[in-house]
């Protein structure tokens, strides 16, 4: 088991991204925190050393993409609604940047994963391979039918 001071200093440093990560997925506040201390509950048990900072990361980006994924499977999830489905929750976003935000949640899964890494987390194909476990070259056709499909939703012309 970590020490405490560790598992405060990396929930300092990725909680933003842990948390980021569930709303992408679950697009649900309750659920996000849920996974966010099963998350870091995991990381706090995790006995093996990381290599670095960048291997920490990428261990709790997988950690956290299949978190949400076992919960998305859950009996229980799939039999309810969500109160942010419900509820239209007033958006702080700019207009644009709400249409944007909307198109990326839009996209399928596999194709969300590979655009938030990419533009929100700053990872190149080759980690992002790394981190999903993909082919870089699957990534690099992730993320050229990604943004394919923004390019359509959004009215964009061009290359993106």
């Amino acid at each position: 088991m970590r020490k405490e001071q560790e598992i405060n200093e990396a929930i300092e440093r990725y909680a933003d991204t842990v948390r980021r990560l569930c709303m992408l997925h679950l697009k649900n506040h309750a659920d996000t925190e849920d996974i966010f201390q099963t998350v870091f509950l995991k990381y706090a048990l995790h006995t093996e050393p990381f290599a670095d900072a960048e291997h920490e990361k990428a261990w709790l980006i997988r950690v956290t993409i299949n978190a949400c994924k076992d919960l998305l499977k859950s009996f229980f999830r799939s039999r309810t609604v969500s109160l942010d489905e419900v509820l239209e929750q007033p958006a702080a976003l700019a207009p644009d940047h709400r249409d944007v935000l909307e198109a990326v949640l839009s996209l399928p899964q596999k194709y969300r994963d590979v655009i938030y890494l990419h533009y929100y987390e700053g990872y190149s194909a080759p980690e992002i391979g790394r981190i999903l476990r993909k082919n870089v070259n699957t990534v690099y056709t992730l993320l050229g039918r990604a943004r394919q499909q923004l390019r359509e939703a959004l009215g964009g012309e061009g290359d993106a």
